[in-house]
C-alpha cells in the first residue's frame, strides 16, 4: 500500500506486520476467489489476465470517481472513509469490495538524546516518558471518532487478528487494562521526568535551558494518521510543549524518519503505518523487529538501545529460543509488559479497512492483506472470461529502488514485484500456513517435548531423540576464499539440532524459465544462501556492516545445510529454530534460498554484485549512503548505466560470482548464454528486472507514472490452481438465553451459540473456546474454557466461589473462538449487572 511500509511473513523472524474483535467484526468477503469459472475450461496456464497497469492516483475521491467512470478497476489502497464505503454499498451494480485487517498505525518516537547534537531536549529519550504516552492517548476516541467505527485500539506489536492474541488473550486484556487512558497518571509521570532532566514550567510552557521545549511532530497527510498527528500534537500541547507540526507525504516524511541519523532530531513523533501481507501464526519476532537494532539496518533502528532484560527476551522469540509452550508464554507475557515500558513505538488503531474494485473483477484477496495478497497474481481475473486487461490505481509507485536485495518494502512496490515471482511456497489465505508451489513434500524431524503440531499433507512431522549434523553439512562461509565451512571444520566436536528439515522439491522448478529465457537452475537457489552469508562477512566484496546484527541472529540458530541431491533437488536443514507449526519449520528451509525483496536469477545479481564491489551503487540504502553512490536501482534511474556497463564485461568474462563454490553448479558457456539473455532483455524492455512469475516487468515509466505488467506465456501452471479456497468460516458468536443478571455468590450457566452461516460450527474445527469474565472495575476476575454441550451450544459454567468475588456493578464476559481453519479469532462481549 503506497505510503506504508509492509511487516514481511516469513517462517523465521524477519523485517516486520497485522479480525479483531468481534464486536467490531463484519468480515464479509464479498468478491469470492472461485467466481464464475468452474474448472479450467479454457485450458488457460499462467495469468488469467493479459495485462495489469498500476497508475498513480492522487487520493481516494479521485480514485472512487475514477472506478464509477470506468477509468480504473482497482484501488489498491485501504480505505477508511465511512462515506465512500456508504456510496459504494448504495451502487453495488458498479462497486464491489472485500475487507482486510492488515494495516496498523503506531506514533513512532526517537529515542536518541536527552539532547540532540544541536542541544535540543528530546523528551522522548526517556523511557518513562515514553511509557506515559500509552496512558495519555485514547485509543477508544481514535477508534470510534476519527476512525467513526472502522478502527479498532492496538496496545502492542501483537496484532488483534492473530493466533497469538488468542492464544494469549488474558495477557493482553490485561495490559490494555493497565494502559487504558489516564491523562492524570500521564501527567504525572511527565512532569516528574521532566523536572528530572532539568527542565522547568514556565507559564504552562516547558523550558530547557531558558529556551521552550519544541515537539518536531513529522505528520502523514494520506489518510487518518493526519487526524491522529494533530491529535497527539493537541494532547502534548496541552502539556506545555511546543509543537512543531510537520506535514509531510510518505516520500517526503521517509528521508527523516527512517534515514536521517536520530542524534540530527529531524523529528520527535512520526505517525508510522504498517501492513501486513500474510497472517503471521508466530509474532514473537515482532518484540525484535520493532525495538532492536536487529529488526532494520537503518539508522533509526540502531538508536534502540533496549533494556538487556528485553533485548534477551526479544533475542529469544524471535530465535524460539524455548522448549515448551507455557516457557513461550512466560516470554510472551514479560515481553509484553517490557513493550510498553520501552515503547519507542506508541501502537494506537488496527484498521477495519476496505477495498474498492469494479463488479465482476475477482482476485483472490485474503483476511490481512486484501488485495495484496500474495495470491493475488494468480487469481486476478474477470468472472466469466479469460484475458483482457486490468488498470490498478495506487496512491503512490516507485516508492524505492528496486533491488532484490535490500531494495523497497514498501507495498505499493511490493504488489507488483510480487506479480513478477514465483516463490517455492505460498501462504495460505485464512490461515497462514505455506502451500507447496515449487515444492513436493518436506519431512520435519523436532525433538522430543517440543511444542511442534501439523496441519497440512504436504509435511510430515516425527519426533526422535536427538538430530546430529552431519560433519560435511554447510554451517558458515568464508568469504575470503569464497567457500562454504562445514560443520566438520568448525566444530569438530560435533553439532546437533532441534529440528532437521528434508525438502524435496518439484523437479518442475528447473524447467521453469525465467523471464529473460534462460532456464533455472541450482546456482539460482544456492545464490541467495551464500548473500546471506557473504555480506555480513568483513572479508567479502560487498561486505555490509549493516547486515551483520541480522546474519548474528541467524547463525545462532542455524545449524547446516546439506544438499543430499541435485536432480531432484532435495535438501537437509538443521536449525535451532522451532516454530508452533511444522509446515512453517519446513518454510524456514526453503525461504532462506529466497531474497526477500523480489525474484533475481544469479546473473542478474552477479552484475550488482560487480557494481557494488566496484563502489559504484550498493544494494542496500544504508551502504549507499555512507559511501556516497547510488542505491542500486534495476529498473530505473543512474544505476541503469552502471548495471549494463557490468552486464558487458560479465559477458566478455563470462564471470560466475563465487566461482572456487559455483563453479560446480555453472559452466563458462551457460554463464555467457545468461548474460547474453540479459542484455537482450535490457535492450528490449529497458530494465534488468527478471523473474519466473505469471507476469513480466514490461515498462516503468516514471513520467506517466505507470507500471505494467504482462502475462508471462512461459509460466507452466493451470491458471486455475490456486482458485481453490472458498469464503473463510469466521465463527459467529450469539448469547441468545444468556440472563442479564448475575447474582453475587451464586452459581450461573451462560449458554454460548457458535455457528457459520446460521449452521452449528463442527467442533472438530475448533481449537479452543476462551471465556474471561471482567469486574465492574475492568478488571480480570477469573477466566477459563467453555464446555460443548452438542450442536452449536458451549456452555460458560461460572461457579458460587467465582461469582463471590465480583463487585456490585457491570460485569463483563468475552468469549474467544480460536478456529483451525481460520487463523482470525472471534471474540464477542455480553454484559450484565452483577447484583447481591
Amino acid at each position: 500500500m503506497g505510503g506504508f511500509r509492509f511487516h514481511r511473513m516469513s517462517s523465521r523472524p524477519s523485517k516486520g506486520e497485522r479480525v479483531v474483535r468481534f464486536k467490531t467484526f463484519s468480515l464479509v468477503l464479498l468478491a469470492s476467489l472461485i467466481g464464475g469459472l468452474a474448472g479450467n475450461a479454457w485450458n488457460r496456464t499462467g495469468a488469467w489476465i493479459d495485462e495489469v497497469t498500476f497508475r498513480e492516483v492522487a487520493d481516494a475521491p479521485t480514485a472512487f470517481a475514477m472506478l464509477e467512470a470506468g477509468q480504473i478497476d482497482l484501488f489498491a489502497h485501504p480505505l477508511t472513509d465511512v462515506n465512500l464505503l456508504a456510496c459504494a454499498q448504495a451502487n453495488p451494480g458498479v462497486f464491489d469490495m472485500t475487507r482486510a485487517y492488515g494495516v496498523c498505525v503506531e506514533i513512532t518516537l526517537n529515542p536518541y538524546g536527552p539532547e540532540f547534537n544541536d542541544g535540543r531536549l528530546n523528551p522522548f529519550s526517556v523511557p518513562a516518558i515514553r511509557e506515559a504516552l500509552n496512558w495519555l492517548i485514547d485509543r477508544e476516541f481514535i477508534a470510534n471518532s476519527l476512525y467513526q467505527g472502522l478502527a479498532i485500539p492496538r496496545y502492542t506489536p501483537v496484532t488483534p487478528a492473530f493466533p497469538d492474541y488468542s492464544r494469549y488473550i488474558e495477557t493482553f486484556r490485561a495490559i490494555e487494562n493497565r494502559y487504558r487512558h489516564d491523562p492524570d497518571r500521564a501527567w504525572a509521570v511527565i512532569t516528574g521526568e521532566m523536572q528530572n532532566l532539568g527542565a522547568e514550567l514556565v507559564n504552562g510552557v516547558w523550558h530547557y535551558r531558558g529556551k521552550p521545549v519544541e515537539i518536531v511532530g513529522l505528520i502523514r497527510v494520506e489518510d487518518e494518521r493526519r487526524k491522529i498527528g494533530d491529535y497527539v500534537a493537541d494532547l502534548l500541547e496541552d502539556l506545555g510543549f511546543i509543537v512543531d507540526r510537520r506535514y509531510a507525504t510518505y516520500g517526503a516524511a521517509e528521508p527523516c524518519w527512517v534515514f536521517t541519523d536520530p542524534a540530527e532530531g529531524c523529528f520527535h513523533f512520526y505517525t508510522g503505518g504498517w501492513v501486513t501481507t500474510a497472517i503471521n501464526r508466530d509474532q514473537g519476532g515482532n518484540f525484535d523487529f520493532f525495538y532492536t537494532p536487529r529488526g532494520l539496518p537503518f539508522p533509526l533502528w540502531q538508536a534502540y538501545t533496549p533494556a538487556s532484560e528485553f533485548d534477551e527476551v526479544c533475542n529469544r522469540l524471535a530465535r524460539r529460543d524455548f522448549t515448551t509452550l507455557e516457557e513461550r508464554a512466560e516470554l510472551f507475557a514479560r515481553a509484553v509488559e517490557l513493550a510498553l515500558k520501552d515503547s519507542v513505538r506508541v501502537w494506537v488503531a488496527q484498521e477495519l479497512s476496505y477495498f474498492l474494485f469494479r463488479r465482476g473483477l475477482s482476485l483472490g484477496p485474503d483476511l490481512v492483506s486484501g488485495v495484496f495478497s500474495p495470491l493475488w497474481a494468480y487469481t486476478i481475473r474477470w468472472e466469466g472470461r479469460v484475458g483482457g486487461t486490468v488498470d490498478v490505481g495506487m496512491t503512490d509507485l516507485l516508492a524505492e529502488p528496486w533491488n532484490p536485495i535490500a531494495g523497497t518494502d514498501w507495498i505499493c512496490d511490493q504488489m507488483p514485484i510480487r506479480g513478477t515471482g514465483n516463490p517455492f511456497l505460498l501462504p495460505d489465505p485464512y490461515t497462514g500456513l505455506y502451500h507447496p508451489q515449487r515444492v513436493e513434500k518436506a519431512e520435519v524431524y523436532v525433538l522430543k517435548g517440543l511444542p511442534v503440531t501439523k496441519t497440512l499433507d504436504w509435511v510430515s512431522l516425527e519426533f526422535v531423540d536427538e538430530i546430529t549434523v552431519p560433519a560435511d553439512a554447510w554451517v558458515d562461509w568464508d568469504a575470503f576464499a569464497q567457500r562454504f565451512v562445514t560443520v566438520g571444520e568448525k566444530f569438530p566436536e560435533g553439532l546437533t539440532a532441534k529440528a532437521k528439515v528434508v525438502v524435496h522439491y518439484d523437479p518442475a522448478f528447473l524447467e521453469d524459465t525465467w523471464h529473460d529465457g534462460s532456464k533455472c537452475s541450482l546456482a539460482d537457489v544456492l545464490m541467495p544462501f551464500i548473500l546471506r552469508f557473504d555480506r555480513g562477512k568483513e572479508e567479502s566484496a560487498i561486505f555490509d556492516e549493516a547486515v551483520v546484527p541480522d546474519l548474528e541472529a541467524w547463525l545462532e540458530y542455524f545449524r547446516g545445510l546439506r544438499i543430499v541431491s541435485e536432480d531432484p533437488l532435495v535438501i537437509q536443514y538443521y536449525t535451532d529454530s522451532i516454530d508452533l507449526d511444522a509446515e512453517l519449520i519446513a518454510a524456514g528451509a526453503v525461504l532462506d534460498a529466497f531474497y526477500y525483496q523480489g525474484p533475481a536469477p544469479w546473473h542478474s545479481i552477479a552484475i550488482g554484485i560487480l557494481a557494488e564491489a566496484n563502489r559504484e551503487a550498493a544494494f542496500s540504502y544504508d551502504k549507499a549512503g555512507k559511501l556516497g553512490i547510488e542505491w542500486m536501482n534495476y529498473v530505473a534511474g543512474p544505476s541503469l548505466p552502471i548495471l549494463e556497463k557490468h552486464l558487458r564485461r560479465a559477458l566478455s568474462q563470462a564471470y560466475i560470482p563465487y566461482e572456487p563454490t559455483l563453479w560446480r553448479y555453472i559452466t563458462g558457456t551457460e554463464a555467457r548464454a545468461r548474460y547474453q539473455n540479459l542484455l537482450a532483455w535490457y535492450n528490449g524492455k529497458g530494465h534488468f528486472w527478471v523473474g519466473t512469475g505469471p507476469f513480466y516487468l514490461e515498462r516503468v515509466d516514471r513520467v506517466t507514472g505507470t507500471i505494467t505488467l504482462r502475462r508471462f506465456p512461459e509460466f507452466a501452471d493451470p491458471a486455475d490452481k490456486w482458485l481453490r479456497f472458498a469464503e473463510p468460516k469466521i465463527a459467529e458468536i450469539d448469547f441468545r438465553g444468556a440472563p442479564e443478571i448475575l447474582y453475587i455468590g451464586e452459581g450461573i450457566l451462560i449458554p454460548v451459540n457458535i455457528t457459520f452461516r446460521g449452521n452449528p460450527y463442527p467442533p472438530e474445527e475448533i481449537c479452543s473456546v476462551k471465556w474471561l469474565l471482567f469486574d465492574a472495575g475492568c478488571d480480570l476476575a477469573a477466566m477459563g474454557t467453555a464446555e460443548h454441550c452438542g450442536g452449536p451450544t458451549w456452555h460458560v459454567v461460572l461457579t458460587p466461589e467465582i461469582t463471590a468475588k465480583l463487585p456490585t456493578g457491570t460485569a463483563r464476559l468475552e468469549v474467544v473462538v480460536s478456529s483451525k481453519v481460520v487463523a482470525v479469532p472471534s471474540i464477542a462481549p455480553l454484559e450484565f449487572v452483577a447484583v447481591p
